[in-house]
């Protein structure tokens, strides 16, 4: 059984592997709504926008869900010596992908590594900062839909947000990577059981004609933040908020032992033309 729904700025879609159980998907989905309400930087009332423009001012109290991503950003962030920060939204918002909820023309931003918590759930930030926590966010809700899935007593299935994945049971599922010199065309890379895999590349962004939207937080030059590439990366992990984030330090180190990858065990695939 198979149940999809637009959320996350994709469509989620969600398989199981047995008789139906509506009400597990639908509790799976109201998770991931709550998800979308709490990070989602299109909504001008959101969490996360509320951090944007005001955790630099005063103490946030945050949702134990963002708490999460946010302790995971800082995580990867640190691992990643710089090359995951989701404190680059004003540079999608100045491409163009993201619209401007706050004007941030006047403040030298901050990144992931500028947010403290003061307690679990209350955070400050030392300078004011534009995050975006859209892929990993993304990564997150898959987890938490086959955490709910698993708690309502469904056996195996699959939790599919837009290219981020995850397969849970005792059932293998073949997976399939888009080959970036034809997007139309998938290339079947093996089977997966009880991991995460996601996926960035610029494909469609290419066949939009949109800006990179991999962007590089350790550039100095204007020029080197945008950064272009035809290939695909890949990363299998345990849970798809680490693949989801790890998936943009591949493509930017492009070095399949960066040690990063060792530390949350993940694999790395990468696919050239």
């Amino acid at each position: 059984m198979t149940r999809c729904k637009p959320l996350l700025g994709t469509f989620v879609e969600i398989t199981l592997d047995q008789d139906e159980n509506l009400m597990a998907i639908n509790y799976a989905f109201t998770a991931i709504e709550k998800i979308q309400e709490l990070m989602s930087f299109h909504e001008p009332d959101s969490e996360l926008n509320h951090i944007n423009r005001s955790a630099h001012h005063k103490a946030v109290d945050i949702h134990p869900w963002t708490a999460q991503v946010l302790r995971i950003a800082k995580q990867v962030h640190r691992h990643s010596h710089g090359l995951f920060n989701c404190g680059i939204g004003h540079r999608l918002v100045a491409a163009g992908l993201l619209p401007r909820h706050i004007d941030f023309s006047n403040h030298d931003l901050g990144g992931i590594e500028d947010i403290f918590f003061l307690t679990p759930e209350l955070i400050t930030s030392l300078r004011p900062v534009c995050l975006d926590l859209g892929g990993i966010a993304k990564g997150f809700a898959v987890d938490m839909a086959v955490r709910i899935l698993i708690s309502e007593g469904v056996g195996s299935g699959l939790v599919n947000a837009g290219g981020d994945l995850r397969v849970f049971g005792n059932a293998p599922k073949p997976i399939y990577i888009r080959n970036p010199s034809n997007p139309a065309e998938l290339i079947e890379i093996g089977m997966l059981q009880n991991a995460a895999l996601a996926t960035s590349s610029l494909y469609f962004a290419k066949r939009d004609e949109y800006e990179s939207y991999l962007i590089n937080p350790l550039a100095k030059e204007e020029s080197a933040i945008y950064v272009q590439s035809a290939d695909s990366y890949s990363i299998l992990a345990k849970e798809c908020v680490y693949a989801d984030a790890l998936t943009k330090v591949l493509a930017l180190c492009k070095q399949a032992h960066h040690p990063c990858f060792a530390k949350f065990s993940a694999q790395v695939i990468r696919i050239t033309l």
